[in-house]
């Protein structure tokens, strides 16, 4: 399939791609992708090079009356105004970009939405703002979906609970269907035995097999607060129980010789994102290890996008049949 043939997205607040590229596996071809960090943008156009990235800031005038009727409308929209290590201001903060991405959406008219958040916008002190989502996209004729999903359903070696917004045009939403069968994740040490065999370390295959279960959630961190590191004592508690030191992030892999706790890399934390391999992340240490805990996972982000896809696709296939009768 060309990507003339493909259905088409438009993406807020991309980050380091990791929607993009899974919705490009599941048959997406992105029109334009919007994110305000120069070291993320650098990273889409090193990657994708064909990809269309603009550098902007949301909150800033921009027209996109250019995207109308683009297939779907897709964002990672950020989570500190819902997230349970915040505030929890949600609508009242001033990082709120989800409204934001709301506005977007009633100027496109996509045929489908997703919006990515954390799991905290689902509680029920934010019930009153999912219903104020609510009711503005049913007055487009949208019908709203509310999903917790877990990276590790989708084969990915983390927990990462999230919340996903989907909304179809009317005449889409009854076909889709989000079938979430957890698949069994693989443990980090299956996951990472290669990356820390890079340079020999012969201690590499002994820690694998302690380190059989999943990870804990990755966490970002925030530009205003400190660097790299795998999140606060209690996660770090969680690292360590696998073998790995969550202090900070290592520049490269142990050593043939290393002796004691080792660190991942940020290649390593991407392959537990569920990365590519050959992604290359643009940046310093602190700069690239964040878009990489920042992003959604691209295996999720697939899966989602192959059900808005079928759902799209099947909607088109009624609409015809029912212009035949």
């Amino acid at each position: 399939m060309t990507w003339q043939d493909s259905l088409t997205s438009l993406e807020l607040c991309a980050g380091a791609g990791g929607q993009a590229i899974g919705l490009e596996q599941a048959g997406f071809h992105h029109l334009a992708l919007f994110e305000n960090d120069p070291h993320a943008c650098a990273t889409l156009r090193i990657n994708r090079p064909h990809w269309r990235v603009e550098e902007h800031d949301l909150f800033q005038p921009y027209d996109f009356r250019q995207f109308r009727g683009v297939d779907l409308l897709a964002g990672g929209l950020p989570c500190p105004p819902f997230s349970v290590a915040g505030k929890q201001l949600g609508e009242q903060d001033e990082r709120n970009l989800f409204t934001r991405g709301i506005e977007i959406a009633e100027t496109v008219l996509p045929k489908a939405i997703m919006f990515e958040n954390v799991r905290g916008m689902l509680e029920p002190k934010f019930a009153s703002y999912r219903e104020q989502i609510e009711l503005r996209l049913r007055q487009k004729n949208y019908v709203v979906f509310w999903h917790k999903v877990q990276a590790s359903d989708f084969g990915v070696p983390q927990l990462r609970p999230r919340m996903v917004m989907v909304a179809l045009k009317r005449q889409f939403a009854s076909s889709f269907m989000l079938n979430v069968e957890p698949s069994k994740a693989p443990s980090v040490g299956q996951v990472l035995l290669e990356a820390m065999s890079a340079n020999g370390w012969t201690g590499a295959a002994e820690w694998a097999g302690l380190a059989a279960k999943i990870a804990p959630t990755i966490v970002g961190g925030s530009k205003k607060h400190g660097g790299p590191d795998l999140g606060p004592t209690r996660a770090r508690n969680e690292w360590l129980a696998l073998g790995i030191d969550g202090r900070t992030i290592a520049e490269n892999a142990p050593e043939a010789n290393f002796a004691g706790v080792p660190r991942l890399t940020v290649q390593m934390v991407a392959l537990l994102q569920g990365f590519p391999p050959q992604w290359q992340f643009v940046g310093k240490k602190t700069a690239a290890y964040r878009q990489v805990g920042n992003a959604f996972p691209p295996p999720v982000a697939a899966a989602v996008g192959r059900a808005i896809g079928a759902a799209l696709r099947h909607g088109v296939q009624d609409s015809g049949l029912e212009a035949a009768e």
